[in-house]
């Protein structure tokens, strides 16, 4: 298992396009991927599989929270370290 945190920094939040793209880049990935929704002590509070936008949506992920992405499968690290970089980048929203 691999795993990264990290913080929305969109100013929405992760709404329904970045979601979409969010899935859309999950779902090239043969590893099973979940996304945990910490809280401010760094404790999951909620999960969800990354390859589900209903589920991703139900998350509630505005600016500023912290979520954990981790991933078990052959391409564990790729996939994980793909979805990091597109929450730190914004999605193009930045």
């Amino acid at each position: 298992m691999y795993s990264k945190r990290i913080t929305i920094l969109n100013k929405t939040g992760l709404h329904a396009r970045p979601a979409s793209v969010f899935v859309g880049e999950a779902g090239k990935f043969e590893a099973k991927i979940t996304l945990n929704k910490l809280d401010e002590n760094g404790r999951t509070v909620k999960s969800c599989p990354a390859k589900s936008i209903v589920h991703l949506l139900s998350m509630a992920l505005s600016k500023g929270t912290s979520i954990e992405l981790a991933a078990e499968g052959p391409d564990e690290s790729q996939a994980v370290d793909t979805l990091t970089d597109l929450i730190a980048g914004g999605f193009g929203e930045l």
